[in-house]
């Protein structure tokens, strides 16, 4: 008989974390964890309101999983018994967890990747007037991050590009404006991230708006966040976006995570790796995915004040694998 726990958990952030749709002030979570045979396993998944998820919702959703879940419930059954979402990826990575724990092998291992010495990641600056994101954005690159996310609404768009690129003119930039944009004038915003060096573009338009985006012609790639979950979003993706952003909150965890990557790569689609605002429970979920990415977007812990133990090492655009015991 396996045992099975699920709670919310609350962990505030250093600093607000403001996208598009808001501020945050905290991450928070719903953890799983299970004990078969006194081998422990846990997984973390984030609630997300676009989604139509809240933390009773997603409880609600494992609560009624739990006899299935005590009787032994596998990966493969668990795709059949939730939706994609989040309820499901903390079920998910509780199960890979708990194979890793009672099997001797890694999650690398278990999934066919390979553990990189050291991880490039974007860190986020949030939304601001534009004297402080410029001051955000050279923090981060004196601190050792190459890779900077800009998070931006439908305001002051050009100032404040212009305003962090000025400040630092050799970082590789990323902007994600999170749905907030409009067709309308489209073409000459992505024409002046181009001009600005921008490397790609984040879901500008909602997801509802993806029509907009057919047969556009665009000077940098444009990535689908909220318009992907699952392999089944890419049929609709297809000349609208050349990018997905993978996260395990969406596609239910790592193993649909990894379906999802596969068909991308097959259909043509680069891909993404991005998390919610969480603990280094669900990042570790997400690494074997890091070697198929072209931009890894895994800096969630580094928002909270204190992080979850045994927290993974980051330092500033990085996770320094290396430190970590020998698996």
């Amino acid at each position: 008989m396996r045992s099975v726990k699920t709670y919310p958990e609350s962990w505030p952030l250093h600093s607000p974390f403001v996208i598009a749709r808001g501020a945050r002030n905290e991450a928070g979570v719903v953890v799983v964890e299970l004990e078969e045979n006194g081998i422990k396993s846990i997984g973390e998944c984030t609630p997300y309101a676009r989604y139509g998820e809240s933390e009773a919702s997603v409880l609600a959703q494992i609560t009624a999983l739990l006899p299935a879940l005590q009787q032994g419930l596998t990966r493969a059954e668990l795709q059949q018994q939730l939706p994609a979402g989040a309820a499901r990826n903390a079920i998910d990575s509780a199960l890979w967890d708990l194979e890793v724990a009672r099997g001797g092998q890694s999650l690398w291992q278990l999934t066919g990747s390979h553990a990189p010495a050291q991880i490039t990641m974007a860190q986020t600056v949030s939304i601001d007037v534009p004297e402080m994101m410029a001051s955000s954005a050279l923090a981060l690159w004196e601190n050792g991050a190459r890779l900077l996310k800009i998070k931006l609404d439908d305001h002051l768009i050009t100032e404040r590009l212009v305003a962090i690129r000025s400040a630092v003119p050799q970082a590789t930039l990323i902007v994600d404006a999170n749905e907030s944009w409009h067709s309308e004038g489209l073409a000459a915003r992505c024409q002046l991230l181009a001009d600005l060096g921008i490397a790609m573009l984040e879901q500008p338009l909602p997801a509802a708006d993806d029509a907009a985006l057919e047969n556009f012609i665009h000077p940098l790639p444009i990535c689908a966040d909220e318009s992907c979950h699952t392999a089944d979003s890419l049929p609709a993706l297809h000349g609208r976006y050349d990018m997905v952003n993978i996260k395990l909150d969406k596609t239910g965890g790592l193993t649909a995570a990894l379906e999802l990557a596969q068909a991308a790569q097959a259909q043509g689609f680069a891909i993404m790796l991005g998390c919610m605002l969480c603990t280094s429970r669900a990042i570790r979920a997400a690494l074997p995915l890091v070697p198929q990415a072209r931009f890894v977007d895994l800096d969630g812990p580094t928002w909270l004040a204190v992080d979850a133990e045994p927290a993974l090492p980051f330092s500033c655009g990085r996770i320094e694998l290396s430190r970590l015991p020998v698996e």
